[in-house]
Parts: structure tokens; sequence; C-alpha cells
């Protein structure tokens, strides 16, 4: 084997190496974006949420503060 094959097989393994990093490249990217969607609907949720039990505590007039001490204090 002499040197310009053993070139060309190193050039041809550094290809195959990076079109697997580009393929992993794209799929953490995907997988990110996916992710990032998926974090902002449960804050979205998480919000909508806490206002109903707000609205809930209001409507029950549940305000820890207003109820009396436990008997043994």
């Amino acid at each position: 084997m002499n040197a310009g094959d053993d070139g060309v097989r190193r050039l041809d393994e550094m290809e195959v190496k990076l079109t697997f990093i580009d393929d992993t490249v794209q799929a953490l990217a995907t997988a990110d974006a996916n992710l990032s969607l998926r974090i902002a609907a449960l804050e979205r949720a998480m919000r909508e949420l806490r206002g109903e039990l707000a609205a809930m505590r209001v409507a029950q007039a549940d305000d820890p503060h207003d109820e009396p001490p436990p008997p043994h204090y």
C-alpha cells in the first residue's frame, strides 16, 4: 500500500466519522428543541394550576393565616 492509498483511506474514514457526528448533532438539536417545547408547556400548565388553586382558596376562604392556632398552643 502506498502513501496515496493510505491518505485516501484516512480521508474516507474521516468523512464517515464526520457524517456520524453530523447525524448525532442533528438528533441532539431535535431532541433539545422537543424538550424545550415540552418544558414550556409544563411551565404554562403549572402557572394555570397555581392560578386555579389560588382561585379555589379564595373561593373557599382557606387562608392558612386566618385559621386559629391548634388547641395545644
